[in-house]
């Protein structure tokens, strides 16, 4: 029995960071026992644990999901912690250590904020001397630089982070950085050099060109470096005017435009710095993970242009920035500039709009590798520029940047198309995850739009762990909130975008913190954002009330079911679906959130806001719903939330579900939703008996589909469906990001209904989950895995060659799970090679499924399922499918002609409908005899799955 992710607040040993009362959790495996039976945590302030501050005990009542360590912290201090638990089979496990180590807390700056005494424009490098006669046994440096900073210590850089101290409303709070800095400070003679950029805070940001100086309009540093001796003392170092400025090599920097940086003069003429008040008040200790680059990926090819350009094609849609090992003639400069496609075969940036995206280096004569700084680009291709001799792939290195997340889920099944649709949605996530869960990377944006974060959210926190980065987004939202009388921003933070108050954007602020709940079963998120949550359906029901506390949320700018197809305006982005109702869906959603979370939380108003909810449900249905259940508005959107929402009358549940079929059937079994359907349109017609139609809705190959910009070669989630067109050409450059990861929600229903895995409200993070993958046989197999904060799971099904059902799940120690096999008689199930009913675990026939219910362990389980899976060719399949067989289409040519000729344009408008639909039409009249003549032979041909 092992021990293994140790952390504390979902991080693992976290330096510097506000973390409130600490929340330690752990993750026990390798054992064949099932359930813990006690644990004990031991917390220390040096590695031998001589000197003990706190002790459990053995206990029973430790969570591993969540242990809050009550004791009060100390500045400045690093706390090491283990655990050990015991299982009920008698193992036993230590952990490693692991820590945590605390910031600055209530402890008073010495530091004073400077700012160089040069043009504002000017970048500069602030600058220390000092001397450390004595012995030195720890040094930690504290650190806050705007707009952006690194921080060299005796030429070298401390820390991996890049684009500290990060992006958030800064008007409201400034975070600071910890280093541990004792590997980089020597006795004697120390050099300090801070460079800084632009950034968020003073660069250009915003739309039609942008702002600068949005939140300041001079560089400024407060550094505090504290040097513990091996003598007992300590040195301070601080920011003051004793410090000294020169003119950075770093020209220019700017978030959209990219980087200058000239290396080939050094001005070494020292200027003054200034102290100014910027006051201490809004300095917190930091909440961003660390932005640090994860990957790295070489070139795939270098390409020459027709119009004669050198490109490189780094193979994949990606966040960061190039690399490059430069040898080039003193005074020559190198240019590269970012794309994410190419148009006709050149180079193309149009789409990127006003963004330049590009770095220029002027080089100093001497061999070196070469970075930007202050920057980052979304790109898979890059122009190169002004490079001395022939382009090798070999000297360019592609640094993926995003925020310090651990990968926790995978999905595989035997489709590579849908293979790759899942890493084009993860592709997504490390692209726009940059400490700001961005719409986009590379355009004149890349802004925190609360609509993409929320739809988006729960894919999110399967594909990686995301507690800790949503803590930090939740914050900064909350921060510019509370300053807003509970409105919500459309942005966060908000920056140039002052509007807000929008439906679907605005439940960023109940959505997102319910789902890292769901996910991670730490209340303490629910604790941080419960305010915000219920400031946000406060202040909808304020503008309810003032326009007639009608319980239905009418007024106000709402975007809507944005980028849905179905709209009025084919060139608008408002979808078809009356906001008016998705207002009013997401009013009763969001209060039964708020209802929800007060109860995990223990607070009254549980029920105030419950019976809110319920009141909008009531409005909601005397406004949009007919006494026999049909809905008001026909289009797939609102169909599916209310469904999702629980909107329609129980009774009319399956009357709305079949309309949904009918209204897919009419677009062709294509999808037109947006922003609001789009994330939940597959998982409500899994749960409301269209299986097919969903995993229909996934392999869809042309537009509009997921896979569509699978096939035209996307590696990341486009932001319309249609943002290249099948001829290659880009549909349009004014709104068109192809790394924009909305659409990837997706990805969310092939976890829970593909493979399966389902969170459970009343035991949340995984301890107990709901196991009920629904396969289809247009994919021969499918699995997952997920690294939950519970424990590892896999969830894997197969279909045979002769029809039969496999499974096999993984479910770690100390959790439990429902497995539900669907289209199952229990008499027929075997499980680890015994029957069902000889293993001794609870289960039951419930309809046309079994269920189950399981403790840790490996579980395989293998049955002919009574419906049969392996198909054959019908008269009840679209005819499009029918055609695309050359032996059906022969049977076809021999018993029924007519409909075998239909011309190519009549089956691309018909081809959705099956033959025995079609032959209710005049021009294709064929007889119920025939028709089953015609059943008689093709039932004879096995669909076969590519």
């Amino acid at each position: 029995m092992r021990i293994k992710n140790m952390k504390t607040n979902r991080m693992t040993n976290p330096l510097g960071f506000d973390l409130g009362k600490p929340r330690l959790s752990f993750v026990t495996f390798d054992t064949a026992a099932t359930k813990q039976t006690a644990a004990q945590i031991q917390v220390a302030l040096d590695e031998e644990f001589t000197n003990i501050v706190f002790d459990s005990g053995v206990s029973e009542a430790i969570d591993s999901l969540a242990f809050e360590l009550p004791i009060n912290l100390e500045p400045s201090t690093r706390y090491y912690w283990q655990v050990t638990v015991w299982a009920d089979n008698g193992d036993k496990a230590t952990s490693e250590l692991a820590w945590f180590e605390t910031a600055k807390l209530t402890e008073p700056w010495s530091a004073k904020w400077i700012s160089p005494v040069l043009d504002k424009e000017i970048h500069p490098v602030l600058i220390r001397e000092f001397d450390l006669p004595k012995e030195i046994v720890s040094a930690r440096a504290y650190v806050c630089g705007l707009g952006l900073y690194e921080m060299e210590i005796n030429g070298e850089k401390a820390g991996d982070e890049y684009l500290t101290p990060y992006f958030n409303a800064y008007d409201k709070w400034l975070q600071y950085q910890t280093y541990d800095i004792t590997g980089l400070i020597k006795t004697g003679q120390n050099t300090v050099e801070v460079c800084l950029g632009n950034g968020l805070y003073k660069g250009r940001f915003g739309f039609e060109g942008g702002e600068t100086e949005i939140y300041g309009d001079q560089f400024a540093l407060l550094c505090e470096i504290v040097i513990n001796h091996a003598d007992g003392t300590t040195t301070v170092i601080n920011s003051d005017d004793s410090w000294k400025a020169r003119k950075s090599q770093i020209l220019f920097s700017g978030i959209y435009d990219g980087e200058i940086y000239d290396t080939s003069t050094n001005d070494a003429t020292c200027y003054d710095v200034k102290e100014f008040d910027l006051g201490y008040n809004r300095l917190k200790a930091r909440l961003s993970l660390p932005v640090v680059v994860k990957e790295e990926l070489k070139p795939i090819e270098v390409i020459i242009t027709p119009a004669g350009e050198t490109v490189l094609d780094m193979g994949q849609n990606m966040v960061g920035w190039v690399q490059f090992k430069a040898n080039a003639t003193k005074g020559s400069e190198i240019v590269l500039q970012y794309a994410e496609l190419l148009q006709e075969g050149n180079f193309y940036q149009d789409n990127l709009r006003t963004a330049k995206a590009e770095f220029r280096y002027i080089s100093n004569g001497e061999e070196s590798t070469v970075r930007p700084h202050f920057t980052f680009y979304g790109f898979r291709y890059v122009k190169v520029s002004g490079w001395n001799g022939e382009v090798n792939k070999e000297d360019f290195t592609g640094c993926v940047l995003y925020s310090d997340m651990d990968q926790t889920g995978s999905i595989e099944t035997s489709n590579r198309l849908v293979n790759r649709l899942f890493l084009n949605a993860l592709w997504g996530q490390k692209g726009n995850f940059l400490d700001v869960p961005t719409d986009c990377p590379q355009r004149d944006e890349r802004m925190g739009w609360t609509g993409d974060a929320q739809v988006f959210s729960g894919t999110a926190a399967f594909n990686m762990d995301t507690y800790a980065f949503f803590s930090k987004y939740g914050y900064d939202l909350a921060q510019e909130q509370a300053a807003l009388d509970g409105m919500v921003p459309m942005v966060v933070p908000m920056a140039t975008v002052k509007g807000g108050g929008s439906s679907a954007w605005g439940e960023a602020a109940t959505v997102i913190p319910w789902n890292v709940y769901l996910h991670y079963g730490d209340k303490a998120i629910l604790e941080q954002q419960f305010e915000s949550m219920k400031g946000w359906v406060d202040f909808i029901k304020r503008a309810d009330d003032a326009s007639g506390a009608k319980r239905l949320w009418t007024t106000g700018f709402h975007f809507g079911d944005w980028l849905a197809l179905d709209g009025e305006d084919p060139n608008s982005p408002m979808g078809g679906t009356e906001t008016a109702f998705i207002s009013s869906a997401y009013y009763c959603y969001s209060s039964m959130l708020v209802a929800k979370a007060a109860r995990v939380l223990g607070k009254e108003m549980a029920q105030e806001y419950e019976e809110l909810s319920n009141e909008v449900r009531a409005a909601i249905q005397s406004e949009y719903y007919t006494l026999t259940g049909r809905l008001a508005l026909n289009t797939q959107t609102a169909l599916v939330v209310s469904l999702f929402m629980d909107l329609v009358p129980k009774e009319h549940r399956d009357r709305l579900a079949t309309d949904l079929h009918e209204r897919l059937k009419k677009d062709k079994n294509h999808l037109k939703t947006g922003f609001v359907g789009t994330p939940y349109l597959c998982r409500v017609l899994s749960e409301n008996g269209d299986n097919d139609l969903a995993y229909t809705l996934l392999l869809n190959k042309d537009y509009p589909s997921w896979l569509y910009a699978v096939t035209m070669g996307a590696t990341t989630i486009w932001e319309r469906w249609n943002s290249v067109l099948p001829d290659g050409k880009i549909s349009g450059t004014d709104m068109n990001s192809l790394n924009h990861y909305a659409y990837g929600s997706i990805v969310e229903w092939m976890y829970r209904y593909v493979a399966g895995i389902n969170p459970v409200e009343d035991k949340p993070g995984f301890r107990h989950v709901r196991l009920a993958p629904q396969p289809d046989y247009r994919l021969k197999y499918a699995k997952a895995s997920l690294d939950s904060a519970a424990g590892l799971y896999e969830s894997q099904w197969e279909l045979t060659k002769d029809g039969q059902l496999t499974f096999k799940f993984v479910i770690p120690f100390n959790a439990t799970a429902t497995v539900e096999l669907p289209d199952a008689d229990m008499e027929n199930v075997q499980v680890n090679r015994k029957s069902l009913s000889s293993l001794g675990v609870i289960a039951s026939q419930n309809g046309k499924k079994v269920q189950v219910e399981l403790h840790s362990g490996t579980w395989e389980f293998e049955y002919m399922p009574e419906v049969e899976y392996i198909k054959y060719y019908s008269t009840h399949m679209p005819l499009s499918e029918l055609a695309s067989n050359d032996e059906v289409k022969s049977v076809l040519e021999e018993t029924v002609p007519q409909a075998a000729s239909l011309p190519r344009e009549m089956l691309t408008n018909l081809g959705h409908q099956s033959l025995r639909e079609l032959s209710h039409m005049p021009f294709l009249p064929i007889s119920v005899e025939i028709l089953d003549e015609l059943d008689l032979k093709l039932k004879e041909i096995k669909v076969v799955v590519q």
